[in-house]
């Protein structure tokens, strides 16, 4: 294993990057673009008989200061239940605009935390969901859970929308940890419902965990590790902490000196990443693991691994439809995401206007780059070649570039032989730095800010 020198590696090629969950990124969709792309992701329902479903629930019952995504706290579920009404309308002037039921094969509720929905809202969703789409039989339908929100309730919910896979967040079980991100939740706790999750509705589990958060050591999360191998997890997604307080004014309660340094947090990853593979579970990108019989492990061994806004996924349908404030649609021509506000996504809502704020259609180069960049993530392997016959000549440009990337590179991140860019395993760690020598947006000029690299 090769030994590099991290400082200078990062100096060289930034400190910061993309987490590649779209290509383009985020950051260049355009302000009012959305709304003229939602007739073309319709069609492109029409014509994939795979199509998946995300619902954003933007609220939790208390703000965890690590967090990252869209949410709010309330302690009231009021404004809760008013959300869920908006919803259900927003998904059934989709089945209305569209005139037909796209054959559904994945939905996911994510957040926030939609573990706080009541039962009888959670089976709200489940019945107009079912009633705008052609909900296959076997469709996986997953939930994020926040353990300090299930009651015999939120169970007897979880049945009625037919769970089949859980994805518990842990981040840390030290309480020094936890006490610096404000995410009191014991192991016990959390124990207890998974068992209870698991005996009530049959489904698989995921569980979240997080290196590189305050106060954290390798001791404590090493710790943390083996108390997640004893959940027994069908899945283990091992992200590292995107420390963004200029996005997430949230995070500015976490002190900066609280934070591991970059060794200290690759240290982490590659520890846990030991004790994941050594407990039985297989690697799966680059900070993803499961056990050899769960549907990512076999998608990642057949080639059939994929990555979307959630991360890494087994699910291949080609289009995904979200539903809810700042949610984020894709297909095959490019991107639309929902007004961010929740208020004023539940004005337009009631007014019936269009939800979508921005967007971005692809062009045939973002659609080879956004693949490439994709099957990269995915397998650690592109070949050259293979994408110029699916894409054309304009492949080569870009392998020329990437080529070059690599002779000036000095760190052995990846090597080119016979125009297969292959990334070596004891650098996937760094897969985000090979995968932006495609990315045609990433110039000294940027100005888009990203989490840390490693």
């Amino acid at each position: 294993m090769m030994k590099r020198d991290i400082d200078k590696l990062l100096a060289i090629h930034g400190a910061t990057t993309p987490r590649y969950t779209s290509y383009p990124t985020a950051p260049h969709f355009g302000a009012d673009v959305g709304p003229s792309l939602v007739p073309e992701l319709i069609s492109a329902c029409g014509h994939h008989n795979q199509t998946s479903v995300y619902l954003h629930i933007p609220y939790c019952d208390r703000l965890c200061w690590f967090c990252g995504c869209h949410t709010k706290q309330t302690k009231r579920y009021e404004p809760v239940q008013a959300y869920v009404e908006t919803l259900v309308q927003e998904i059934e002037a989709f089945g209305e605009r569209a005139g037909f039921r796209p054959v559904m094969s994945a939905l996911h509720l994510g957040g926030g935390s939609p573990s706080l929905l009541k039962s009888e809202d959670m089976a709200r969703i489940g019945e107009v969901v079912r009633r705008v789409f052609d909900v296959r039989d076997d469709a996986e339908i997953a939930l994020e859970i926040d353990p300090s929100d299930v009651t015999d309730d939120t169970l007897d919910g979880l049945v009625a929308l037919g769970l089949t896979r859980a994805s518990i967040g842990v981040q840390d079980f030290d309480p020094d940890v936890q006490t610096a991100i404000n995410r009191p939740q014991t192991y016990e706790t959390t124990a207890a419902v998974a068992d209870a999750v698991r005996k009530r509705t049959g489904c698989t589990l995921n569980i979240d965990a997080l290196y590189g958060l305050p106060r954290q050591t390798s001791e404590r999360l090493e710790r943390t590790i083996e108390q997640v191998i004893s959940l027994s997890p069908d899945r283990v997604a091992l992200f590292g902490y995107a420390h963004v307080p200029w996005a997430k004014t949230h995070q500015r309660m976490i002190a900066d000196s609280d934070l591991p340094g970059r060794h200290e947090r690759l240290s982490q990853a590659a520890m846990a990443a030991d004790q994941l593979r050594a407990a039985g579970y297989e690697t799966i990108g680059f900070d993803h693991f499961a056990k050899p019989e769960d549907s990512l492990a076999v998608a990642a061994r057949t080639g059939q691994l994929q990555r979307n806004f959630q991360g890494y996924t087994a699910d291949a349908a080609p289009v995904l439809i979200g539903f809810g404030a700042s949610a984020i649609s894709q297909y095959p021509g490019g991107y639309i995401q929902n007004i961010v506000p929740t208020n004023n996504y539940r004005t337009a809502v009631a007014n019936g206007e269009p939800t979508a704020a921005r967007g971005y259609a692809l062009t045939e180069d973002d659609r080879m780059r956004a693949f490439a960049i994709a099957r990269l993530l995915c397998d650690f392997r592109l070949d050259f070649t293979a994408l110029a016959e699916q894409f054309g000549s304009s492949v080569w440009p870009v392998a020329e570039r990437v080529k070059q990337c690599v002779a000036d590179d000095g760190f052995a991140l990846a090597s080119i032989e016979g125009w297969v860019l292959t990334i070596p395993d004891d650098a996937r760690s760094f897969a985000r730095i090979v995968a932006s020598w495609l990315d045609a947006y990433r110039t000294e000029g940027e100005t888009a800010r990203y989490s840390q690299a490693v």
